[in-house]
């Protein structure tokens, strides 16, 4: 695998064909010219880690053309090469933007070092602008927090289409479910973890700045464009990932531009005559239902089945309540030490409120309770009372029944040696649905519940996989005696 690709720059044909043969030799991509009068367009083709240019090449100034590369907006590592008289002149360049100069005659030992230096400084450079972008973008910190079978098989997923580092896998999931997260996951178990992770939100560009944010731009393509070229996300994730977030707001346009970049890998900047090569892994996330835009004509077929290689699909965190819990615990502990405050304990009764929320912003509805929490109490034990903003009712029932609407002569003989609470409540649903023929809808009815809220404890307790779980589909079974009661959920 190559170190990467250098572009050298010296009028004399000695040099640039020697070092063309020790470059090759270290496992460099080495692209030899003698003459800058074509340094953009070489740039623009090469695409190179670093540049080495002579100070002086013809009639030329390096230091000139070295600008005039900042100018175009290039952020390339620049090394000069200057004879013992130009030190002082090859020093005054540095300060200019060139990040270092060799001395001709070039000893081979401290090039070698030079360029593993430069490499290794360009790669740290660019991690910490993406990492400044994203603290900029504001975005969420916090890892993958889970013990549901379904997250635990879909990172399971993850780590599999982590193997390959080219295939296209579509994230869908409602907002705040953690498509980015699990996006990021991917990247990280993938071959490309050390190169760039480029997050795009295809729902906050504005259409029209859409392709030159995407793509970037020569100089002079728009009103604006007037000053310098821009690289656009796509050249700057070259090697990486790249996060198409939010993808089904992307206008057709864009859809079909996209199209193009997905099978060949290739893209002209806004206004740009020379083809672009890329070398990036796209990942895709949304929060609508692709299919259905597809077929509502609003998001192109041959798009969506580029992007549909390999899918995931995020349940909403109303569906893995188990999980619940620990990400309460972790949130807590975060926002305990970023506000210097000691962690609670959470009473029994808020962490069955928390487990009951129906949580339609998912995960980041449940990180921001959490923060308000923390930042508003100093008590050392959260109460339902503390939680009062989510306007959760305090059974935890969405739509409790009126006491009056049960009947009064239930009775309920506790033994001595005492009875577990899940046993009693296993056998009161049980012998409900025994009464109801197994429906559902009227067993949740008789118990107070919400037919969600009863599948939910159907499968807390195990009840599927019970002998004496009648259905309609299995009403052999015995009805058991007429019961009503719900204080014991």
């Amino acid at each position: 695998m190559s170190k990467g690709k250098i572009l050298v720059i010296d009028d004399e044909r000695l040099i640039t064909d020697s070092l063309g043969k020790i470059l090759t030799q270290w496992g460099y991509e080495p692209v030899c010219h003698d003459s800058a009068a074509t340094i953009l367009t070489l740039l623009a083709q090469v695409r190179p880690q670093i540049v080495i240019l002579d100070i002086f090449i013809g009639d030329r100034h390096g230091v000139e053309v070295m600008k005039l590369i900042r100018r175009e907006g290039w952020q390339v590592p620049i090394i000069l090469m200057t004879a013992y008289a130009d030190v002082s002149l090859a020093v005054q360049a540095m300060k200019e933007g060139a990040s270092d100069f060799l001395v001709k005659p070039i000893d081979l030992d401290h090039l070698n070092l030079l360029l593993g230096k430069t490499l290794e400084h360009a790669r740290l450079q660019k991690k910490i602008d993406l990492l400044q972008q994203e603290i900029n973008e504001t975005r969420p910190g916090s890892g993958i927090i889970c013990r549901s079978k379904e997250m635990l098989a879909i990172i399971d997923m993850a780590k599999r289409l982590a193997a390959s580092d080219s295939t296209t896998v579509l994230i869908e999931g409602e907002s705040g479910t953690g498509k980015e997260l699990i996006a990021r996951y991917i990247c990280e178990q993938s071959s490309r973890a050390g190169e760039p992770f480029i997050r795009i939100n295809c729902g906050a560009i504005p259409k029209d700045l859409a392709e030159s944010e995407i793509f970037g731009y020569e100089r002079g393509a728009f009103t604006g464009a007037s000053d310098r070229m821009k690289q656009g996300k796509f050249e700057l994730a070259h090697g990486g990932t790249i996060l198409l977030d939010e993808i089904g707001e992307l206008s057709t346009d864009m859809q079909v531009k996209l199209l193009r970049v997905l099978e060949e890998q290739r893209f002209f900047r806004l206004g740009g005559t020379k083809e672009i090569i890329v070398d990036v892994r796209i990942l895709a996330a949304t929060n609508r239902d692709i299919a259905r835009e597809v077929e509502a004509g609003r998001f192109r077929e041959d798009l969506f089945y580029r992007l549909n290689v390999a899918s995931i699909k995020i349940p909403p965190l109303r569906d893995r309540r188990e999980d619940i819990g620990i990400m309460v615990q972790v949130f807590l502990e975060e926002y305990c030490r970023k506000f210097n405050k000691p962690v609670p304990k959470l009473s029994p009764e808020v962490l069955l409120l928390l487990e009951n929320n129906r949580w339609k912003g998912n995960v980041r509805e449940l990180r921001n309770a959490i923060e308000r929490v923390v930042l508003l109490n100093d008590g050392d034990l959260l109460k339902a009372e503390n939680f009062i903003f989510l306007n959760i009712p305090a059974s935890g029932k969405t739509a409790p029944a009126a006491p009056e609407q049960f009947a009064n002569n239930y009775i309920l003989e506790v033994p001595d040696a005492g009875v577990p609470i899940n046993r009693v409540m296993k056998d009161l649903i049980l012998k409900t649905l025994a009464i109801t023929n197994g429906n559902q809808v009227r067993a949740a009815k008789v118990l107070g519940l919400s037919r969600s809220k009863l599948r939910y404890r159907i499968s807390q307790l195990g009840i599927e996989g019970e002998r004496g779980y009648r259905t309609a589909d299995n009403p052999e079974l015995p009805a058991g005696p007429t019961i009503s009661g719900r204080q014991l959920l």
